[in-house]
C-alpha cells in the first residue's frame, strides 16, 4: 500500500470516489461528480494544500485533502476530507492516510492535526482510535438562509 502526493491529475478520480464514499450509507449524501470536482478543486487550490492518495493498481481507493493553517502557537494541519472507497473500507487505507498526515505534521513541525466530522457517524470512532480528542468546548454554527 503506497501513498503518493495528491496532484491535480488525481482530482477527477477523487471526484468519482467521493461520490461513491458519501452517496451511500451511512452518509446518504447526493454529490454529483461535477459538484464534487468543483469542491475538490477548491480544496486543492488552497495556498498551503497538502493531499495524499492511495491507488490499488489503477484504481483510486482512498484520498485525503488538507491544508496547513496558521495558528497562534504553531501552524496546524487541517484535514478537510478523508474518504475511502466503500469496498475498501476497514482494510487500513484510512489509517495509512492518517499515518501520512501525522508524519507530514511531525516533519513540518506542525502543532496538531485538526478536523471536523459528523458526531453520529462511524468516522468518530476511527478518529478516536487515532488519539483525536473531541473538542466539546467548540460549537459548529451555521445560518441556513
Amino acid at each position: 500500500m503506497k501513498v503518493k502526493e495528491l496532484t491535480k491529475e488525481d482530482i477527477d478520480n477523487c471526484a468519482n470516489l467521493i461520490t461513491q464514499a458519501y452517496n451511500g450509507p451511512p452518509w446518504n449524501y447526493q454529490w454529483t461528480v461535477p459538484k464534487a470536482s468543483l469542491y475538490l478543486n477548491e480544496l486543492f487550490d488552497a495556498p498551503r494544500f497538502v493531499g495524499f492518495v492511495i491507488y490499488k493498481g489503477e484504481e483510486l481507493v482512498a484520498a485525503m485533502f488538507s491544508h496547513v493553517k496558521t495558528w497562534w502557537i504553531n501552524d496546524l494541519l487541517m484535514v478537510d476530507e478523508l474518504f475511502v472507497s466503500p469496498l475498501n473500507q476497514g482494510k487500513g487505507y484510512g489509517q495509512t492516510l492518517m499515518n501520512s498526515a501525522i508524519e507530514y505534521s511531525k516533519c513540518n513541525n506542525l502543532g496538531s492535526i485538526t478536523l471536523m466530522t459528523h458526531k453520529y457517524m462511524p468516522a468518530v470512532s476511527f478518529y478516536e482510535k487515532n488519539q483525536f480528542l473531541r473538542a466539546e468546548q467548540y460549537v459548529l454554527m451555521f445560518n441556513e438562509n
